[in-house]
């Protein structure tokens, strides 16, 4: 049975690249043959800052937005974030996405595809990976760093990976596949 893989782009801000480095990564993945792939936009869902008046490990929601955020997590086998760093750190509407939701994202896979400047978005990948692991989730340890990401972006605007990001995406996907045939026990329990 092919798993279902959530690309989610993770920054909100006007002007992002994170739509564009998404676009490569929901095609990889989908090349891949291991998923069923959708594309989560941040942008799209457009959460407000913790607004429900409960704890999200009570799954009581009353607003539509966070309703339907946790249907598509909790749909999920498995995820890819899709990262800037901001600050030496995840983006905002990153954390709020994740801590919005608490019981969705237990015994899921994610990896992590980060962009920055030298650094590639590492240390967001990083603070990202230790947030993932709070809610339950098992952040995979191979994924895909993109420093100086504009090197990457075609005159068109495309993302164009080289063979050592395309090798690195291969690993991530492999170890996703992995994990979240691993995890199924545990998610249907």
């Amino acid at each position: 049975m092919t798993l279902k893989l959530k690309v989610i782009t993770g920054s909100t801000r006007p002007g992002r690249v994170g739509p564009t480095i998404a676009k490569w990564v929901t095609q990889a993945a989908e090349a891949n043959g291991n998923f069923a792939v959708e594309a989560v936009d941040l942008a799209d869902i457009n959460l407000p800052l913790l607004d429900e008046s409960t704890h999200p490990a009570m799954q009581q929601y009353e607003h539509e937005h966070t309703k339907r955020w946790s249907a598509i997590i909790g749909d999920a086998d498995a995820f890819v974030f899709v990262t800037p760093e901001y600050d030496f750190f995840a983006p905002a509407s990153l954390v709020n996405a994740v801590q919005v939701l608490l019981k969705e994202w237990k015994y899921k896979p994610a990896g992590v595809v980060s962009y920055g400047g030298i650094s590639g978005g590492l240390r967001s990948a990083q603070t990202l990976r230790q947030l993932l692991g709070n809610v339950g989730v098992a952040a995979i340890p191979e994924g895909v760093p993109l420093p100086l990401f504009p090197e990457f972006i075609s005159d068109d605007g495309t993302f164009v990976p080289n063979d050592k990001v395309k090798e690195g995406a291969n690993a991530m996907f492999s170890e996703l596949a992995r994990w979240g045939e691993a995890l199924k026990p545990m998610r249907s329990a």
